[in-house]
């Protein structure tokens, strides 16, 4: 059994919801630059308005993101 560093890494779109995240991912802003996470299960804003890009905020829930 993987331990989560050692997981492969996956990607899923929550309905409505952000990008979740599971396992070891590099994650690069724009301008290539590395942004660092230190868990094994981090969600993405989907929505674009998370006050804390590129993570989610749930806000997607106050603004009715249908995606």
């Amino acid at each position: 059994m993987c331990t989560p560093s050692e997981r492969p890494p996956s990607i899923e779109a929550y309905p409505d919801g952000p990008f979740i995240i599971r396992g070891t991912v590099e994650v690069v802003d724009e301008s290539g630059n590395r942004i660092v996470t230190r868990r094994a299960t981090s969600a993405l804003c989907r929505c674009g308005a998370s006050a804390i890009k590129p993570w989610c905020d749930g806000t997607h829930k106050i603004v009715g993101f249908r995606g």
